[in-house]
């Protein structure tokens, strides 16, 4: 039986584009959720703005995990009013 050959090649230019597509829109996708909670969640105890920055963190980015200094960055952010960006990359 004869062996087939097959020659992949990768563009990594097109590769990187199409990550920095995916990490933008993963980051304008968190920024509009947490902005979200504004409306629950202004002048809510701390804890319980941090677990709604936690769950919607963990929604709009597969299941990732955020640090505890932005945890709580974000969470003051929206208890005080405020507004946040989420910047990735």
């Amino acid at each position: 039986m004869a062996k087939s050959k097959v020659k992949f090649e990768l563009d990594e230019r097109a590769l990187q584009k199409v990550a920095n597509e995916a990490v933008a829109k993963m980051a304008r996708d968190l920024t509009a959720a947490l902005n979200g909670l504004k409306s629950k969640y202004q002048g809510a105890p701390i804890e319980d703005v941090k677990s709604a920055v936690q769950a919607a963190w963990s929604k709009h980015s597969g299941g990732g995990s955020i640090t505890d200094p932005e945890l709580t960055q974000f969470a003051e952010q929206i208890q005080q009013g405020g507004r946040v960006e989420v910047r990735l990359g």
